[in-house]
């Protein structure tokens, strides 16, 4: 293999390259990334940056000489239009096109969009470039701002922008937000965080029009009500950037298919990161971004799947001076119980259980515990924790 091409200079894509390097390829390695920007840091986007407790260079996450030490060919601000996998070529919109024997697809997801007219005022956060304008339209002065979606980005913006303070208040179609992550009891807990910030919370009724001629002025609920809104961060989910694989020969739903070694129908194409459908499962978390890459190299370098990847879900959000962790895998009808700690403090660890085991763990404010147990769940080896009184759950 002489060329390997990697197609996203995202986080996965950066740590795509990192592996290639470590394991041994020394041909060309080409890096083409749809943003003008160098690999950035997402997670802070939503936290520190858009409060202004962090600045550009510190979102970085490669430096000088590392890009000098991976050797690689940069293509910033050109996206990729197609791949002719049998020609072994990647086709660019600007016309251009690379030759290559092994690709590596890393082209993430796309914030989704309302649909209707694009008004002023009416925010989406992916990209740099989202959170520089959202940034720059906050610091002007106390706004009325709305954020429909109560998923992690939505609630993280919302905590933010309370920092800052504007007028928050969060729209969430479902009962309660995170409720598919969390289940009922914990998604309720943390639900209750948004009231600890000064954010108002609209549960169980969804958005049916953004008001606003130019600029966007209200937000109308499906039950009639108008909303005032000077400010409006649609999160309400992200799209896996696969438009430009159409016509390919790669299977796409809900992203690009692979089998559980990151790697899709054709061998000298894998996938990593939000755009992969690993195993059957797609999984938006800084944790399968830099865990697959080195799975899916070692995969692509081999010619055929010779390791497969399983990581233990794990996502953390930071939301009004807490940070709240889960790890494992819920599923409808586990048993959770706070185990340390009261979820009325504000501070516990709660453990999820099926049959006498132990499924998954969440944390709010309890690291160094949570830490033991996400250990012992990667290990396979977890028991239920007896405590000395077990806590009820208090909502």
């Amino acid at each position: 293999m002489k060329t390997v091409t990697v197609v996203g200079a995202s986080l996965a894509g950066l740590y795509a390259a990192r592996e290639l390097r470590a394991q041994g390829f020394d041909g060309r390695l080409v890096i083409v990334g749809e943003e003008p920007h160098r690999p950035y840091d997402r997670p802070p986007l939503s936290k520190d940056f858009l409060i202004g407790k962090a600045d550009e260079d510190q979102l970085a996450l490669s430096d000088v000489d590392e890009t000098l030490e991976l050797g690689a060919e940069w293509m910033f601000g050109v996206r990729a239009r197609g791949l002719d996998a049998r020609g072994r070529t990647v086709l660019l919109e600007d016309g251009r096109t690379v030759s290559t024997d092994g690709v590596v697809i890393a082209t993430g997801a796309s914030a989704r969009r309302l649909p209707g007219p694009v008004l002023r005022g009416v925010h989406t956060l992916r990209t740099l470039d989202d959170a520089r304008s959202l940034r720059a339209e906050l610091l002007r002065g106390p706004r009325r701002v709305v954020v429909i979606g109560g998923g992690f980005i939505g609630a993280e913006t919302a905590s933010s922008c309370a920092a800052l303070g504007h007028a928050v208040t969060v729209v969430e179609a479902a009962p309660l937000p995170l409720l598919p992550q969390l289940g009922p009891e914990m998604a309720a807990v943390c639900a209750g965080l948004h009231a600890r910030g000064g954010v108002e919370l609209v549960t169980g009724v969804g958005v049916a029009a953004l008001h606003g001629d130019l600029a966007v002025h209200g937000v109308e609920l499906a039950d009639g009500r108008v909303l005032p809104a000077d400010v409006v961060v649609v999160g309400i989910g992200a799209v896996p950037n696969t438009s430009w694989l159409a016509g390919s020969t790669l299977a796409l739903h809900d992203g690009v298919l692979c089998d559980d070694g990151c790697v899709t129908a054709l061998p000298q194409v894998v996938a990593v990161g939000d755009v992969a459908r690993v195993g059957g499962a797609r999984a938006e978390h800084w944790t399968s971004a830099t865990a697959q890459p080195r799975v899916a190299v070692r995969n692509l370098l081999a010619g055929r799947t010779v390791e497969t990847v399983r990581p233990l879900p794990y996502f953390w959000s930071d939301q009004y001076g807490s940070r709240i962790q889960f790890a494992g895998r819920r599923r409808d009808g586990d048993q959770v119980r706070v185990v340390e700690g009261a979820a009325q403090d504000g501070s516990f660890l709660a453990l999820y259980e099926r049959a006498g085991v132990t499924t998954a763990a969440l944390a709010v404010n309890r690291p160094r515990p949570f830490t033991r147990v996400r250990r012992e769940l990667t290990r396979g080896e977890a028991r239920p924790v007896v405590p000395s009184v077990a806590e009820p759950v208090a909502l």
